[in-house]
């Protein structure tokens, strides 16, 4: 297992920082195809073969009928253990992000 670490995302959000986005230049181009990122216009994702941006694609079919729910507490405890766990990941991110981390 290989997990994500900063250092993987660090050029992904150098390039698309929010506080930047006026600012942003693309690192892949066709004289630096190494380059990781670049925009596409929508024109361009239309024109490619099988493009969909329908998002309903990744449903999950198992969930598609009532039946196969389970039962609200177990979901209610699935989804709190969940969050939890997403709170824990970004107070790790944060401590990153402000020097305290590795």
């Amino acid at each position: 297992m290989n997990p994500l670490k900063y250092s993987d995302l660090e050029d992904f959000v150098s390039c698309y920082n929010p506080d930047d986005r006026h600012n942003r230049s693309e690192t892949w181009n066709e004289e630096y195809p190494e380059g990781r990122f670049c925009r596409f216009t929508y024109e361009e994702i239309i024109a490619r073969d099988k493009t969909s941006l329908d998002i309903f694609l990744l449903r999950d079919k198992s969930l598609a009928y009532l039946d196969n729910l389970p039962d609200p507490d177990i979901l209610a405890n699935e989804i709190i253990e969940n969050i939890e766990a997403v709170l824990e990941s970004f107070r790790e991110i944060v401590i990153t992000l402000n020097g305290n981390g590795e």
